[in-house]
């Protein structure tokens, strides 16, 4: 319960805004109205659950009512639970490394918490006595590749850098085609924090991609997204666009404990039911989670 308890306040947020109002409700001794009805969709679509899901999730409580199944205000409730559980269960798959030299590209917008991501990533994989490499493929920024360096020492992991301005392909293509000749465990690739909306940068990273496996045939093994969940509906299209080009295979959702509007994750994984991996719920080492459904309900909903 400990772990559960640990989410539950960094999500409180998310509680505030939108499962506190649902618990008011549910203490009430009202029957179902159609005013209650629409308090419910528009709660919904106001904590970012979107349109496709705030319809599946109306349709399931009013067959309940239909049925018999659902009786008050309570059950309500406890049929919204169980749709959001649904959905994320099918999504709930951890990131796993079973192999040697894998190699994990990571893309996402600038602000998203991308290379921080990395470096959390990197961490659990040096505390498992893994030989892990950073590939500094974002050379637009010399920040960003500083930021990277600085993880690479924090967590004992090595670096692959070039200067600013580089081309980020060919130092994507030299950091793959190094880790693997020299036996790495597990390699990341940062990219530049790309908006999606810019056609030319989206085509940078669909190059990056190519460069990585023209390296290594099999890579990369992982196409990872981050995702600001604070963004709301525009992580939606993000989502949309990054895997329209470059075939995402996980997601992680950072700043979920920075949101009132957590219903993002459940939109994201009814639109696109590619698995999340993690999300993050502060800045701390251990505020990267492996993504667990049961547990993000649950933790949601305790009183």
């Amino acid at each position: 319960m400990g772990f559960l308890k640990s989410i539950s306040e960094k999500l409180f947020k998310t509680k505030r805004g939108f499962t506190e109002k649902i618990h008011e409700e549910s203490k009430k001794d009202e029957p179902i109205t159609d005013e209650y009805l629409d308090f419910i969709e528009e709660l919904l679509i106001e904590a970012d659950f979107g349109v496709k899901t705030t319809m599946k999730v109306m349709e399931a409580i009013e067959e309940g009512i239909d049925k018999g199944d659902i009786k008050t205000r309570r059950d309500v409730e406890l049929k919204i639970r169980e749709v959001i559980l649904d959905i994320l269960k099918q999504v709930e798959k951890p990131l796993e490394i079973r192999k040697s030299k894998f190699v994990v590209m990571v893309v996402g917008i600038n602000g998203s918490g991308k290379t921080t991501t990395i470096g959390k990533l990197a961490n659990f994989q040096t505390d498992r006595g893994k030989k892990v490499l950073l590939v500094a493929a974002d050379t637009f920024r010399a920040a960003a590749i500083d930021q990277l360096e600085v993880w690479a020492k924090r967590v004992s992991a090595d670096i692959v850098k070039q200067q600013e301005g580089a081309d980020p392909a060919a130092v994507a293509f030299d950091g793959v085609t190094s880790g693997v000749a020299k036996n790495y465990d597990v390699i990341f690739v940062d990219t530049a924090g790309r908006l999606h909306t810019q056609k030319n940068l989206m085509n940078e990273v669909i190059k990056i991609k190519k460069a990585i496996t023209k390296a290594y045939s099999e890579a990369p093994h992982e196409v990872l997204l981050v995702l600001d969940a604070t963004i709301g509906q525009n992580a939606i299209n993000q989502a949309r666009e990054f895997n329209r080009a470059l075939g995402i295979t996980g997601i992680v959702l950072t700043k979920m404990d920075g949101t009132a509007k957590g219903g993002i994750i459940v939109a994201i994984s009814e639109e696109f039911k590619i698995p999340i991996r993690y999300i993050g719920i502060g800045e701390g080492m251990d505020d990267l989670k492996a993504f667990n459904a049961r547990d993000f309900v649950e933790s949601v909903f305790v009183p």
